[in-house]
């Protein structure tokens, strides 16, 4: 018997138009609209989960072999993630899914609105590579919340996936066949897809894509949300502590071998404070992270393949800054040392793109506004970090700039912070997704009411013919306006145009304007 491993065979055309009508049928059956079989479905997951983190202890195969994930880094960044976020939906879907009164109003109160929260349909989940397990099982891309909310969904991993054979089998143990399926493929496979009216497309990955993928979107009226990523700043306030500083950035940016949508991707620290916040950056948190030298530490994912290596050291050795510390790459294990690169300036290689990778550059700027005018000149990011113990400080850097979080002291946790939205805005991305907004983004808010007979002995005065007597009466349900304010629409108090309005130039033409009606 052969030890070769079998060749991957992507989806067929035919597979994908079987796949799109069997869960169109499933959909259109009810089958998946009960809370009690939604809440089995993720049950279903949670208990693989739970085995998979109890029994094995380790990575799924081919998440060692391709990203070289520790297995501690793969427990607490995708299993244990996955098993709390589905026990939360296990416990609240009840709760998300119940039908909502409309906020009351005496006026209204007689038709019952109500807001129903229904499933949008079969919605397709099209997903990044960076972290195959939590792909694999599915909290945040299957998407769990889509399941949740009582849908059908097509999942689509990236080419570059991990494992990609083992998400047929993972869901067919999990999901019933007739509610998740998986489409293996490339382009070609997502240009097919993109053929079909959904009820949501949730993409996650490059902006590159995503304006291809809401351009086919578009196309068929499908609704979509975007999770793009982008250029994650942090900005340094020279008052901070900078070994607590250096530590977490540092953190944030090596974990998975910086391949986070929401990794730190560059700083901005005061000219002044460059060097010493280089110098905790090294010494001691790099040096500490990895006390035997960051070449052949086992604490190091590396990068997902041959391409995205390539990418980054062409960037590395383009850059016109000088590599503080790391540097070293190897092209046999796909691997980059994480690399800390000082004096970068706008327009540099490294400035170009998301790095997506271990490589940090750091751009000094003269004060806080620089940092804040960069920023602002650039597509609005995923995530913005600031590090200071000022309130005046981190208030002017989120008060003045647009992203998709704004977290102070620490990075990546919001990604795990129950009750807080993830999302990006604008070229970072659009629409929120975790948790309960997960489940809200796959819900369609269908508005309703109940309307009673007598109700025409109020509203007659809607049916013709039309005369001032019905016109008075429905009048009634019209809108009060709050007294008029001191302070114009554009800024200018009213006081100063009931000045001007003396004047005897404004007083002709008031004469004038009347006159000739």
């Amino acid at each position: 018997m052969s030890s070769m491993t079998p060749e991957l065979k992507f989806t067929t055309f035919e597979e994908i138009d079987e796949i799109y009508s069997t869960l169109n049928k499933t959909f259109r059956s009810g089958k998946t609209r009960p809370i009690a079989f939604r809440k089995a479905q993720i049950l279903q997951l949670v208990t693989l989960c739970r085995t998979t983190l109890n029994v094995s202890r380790k990575p799924l195969p081919l998440t060692l072999e391709d990203l070289r994930k520790n297995c501690i880094l793969h427990s607490s960044l995708e299993l244990n993630p996955t098993i709390s976020d589905c026990r939360i939906a296990y416990d609240r879907v009840d709760k998300w899914a119940r039908t909502e009164k409309a906020p009351f109003n005496i006026k209204f109160a007689a038709f019952r609105p109500v807001i129903r929260k229904e499933p949008k349909g079969v919605v397709l989940s099209i997903c990044p590579f960076n972290y195959p397990a939590w792909l694999a099982l599915g909290p945040s891309y299957v998407p769990f919340g889509a399941i949740a909310a009582g849908n059908c969904v097509v999942l689509k991993p990236s080419e570059s996936t991990p494992y990609k054979r083992s998400h047929r089998r993972t869901h067919s143990k999990v999901y019933d066949n007739d509610v998740v399926r998986v489409v293996l493929g490339g382009v070609p496979e997502t240009t097919k897809l993109m053929e079909y009216q959904w009820g949501h497309v949730l993409y996650t990955g490059n902006g590159r894509v995503g304006r291809l993928i809401g351009i086919a979107a578009a196309k068929t009226l499908s609704p979509i949300s975007l999770e793009l990523g982008g250029k994650s700043p942090v900005v340094i306030d020279a008052k901070c502590d900078f070994k607590i500083a250096a530590r977490r950035i540092m953190w944030g940016k090596c974990v998975n071998a910086g391949q986070t949508c929401i990794a730190p991707d560059y700083v901005l620290v005061p000219r002044s404070s460059e060097d010493a916040f280089i110098k905790a950056s090294k010494m001691r948190t790099h040096d500490e992270f990895y006390p035997s030298g960051a070449v052949n530490t086992p604490d190091i994912s590396h990068l997902i393949n041959t391409v995205h290596f390539h990418r980054l050291k062409n960037l590395l050795d383009n850059t016109s800054g000088t590599i503080a510390f790391g540097g070293q790459t190897d092209e046999s294990r796909k691997f980059i040392a994480p690399t800390v690169v000082k004096g970068v300036k706008d327009g540099d290689s490294l400035m170009s793109d998301e790095i997506f990778g271990p490589i940090l550059p750091i751009m000094p700027v003269d004060d806080v506004d620089a940092a804040i005018a960069y920023i602002n000149a650039h597509d609005h990011p995923l995530a913005l970090y600031c590090f200071s113990s000022d309130a005046a400080f981190k208030n002017k850097v989120f008060d003045n700039t647009q992203s998709g979080s704004a977290i102070a002291n620490d990075v990546l946790l919001q990604g795990g912070i129950d009750g807080l939205p993830f999302g990006g805005i604008g070229p970072s991305g659009s629409g929120y997704n975790h948790r309960n907004f997960s489940f809200d983004m796959f819900t369609h808010l269908r508005g309703s009411l109940d309307s009673p007979g007598w109700i025409d002995n109020i509203l007659g005065g809607r049916f013709p013919p039309y005369t001032s007597g019905k016109l008075a009466s429905l009048n009634r349900f019209g809108a009060t306006l709050p007294p008029r304010p001191r302070i114009s629409a554009n800024g200018h108090a009213f006081k100063e145009l009931i000045e001007r309005g003396r004047s005897t130039k404004w007083l002709f033409l008031c004469k004038s304007s009347s006159g000739q009606h």
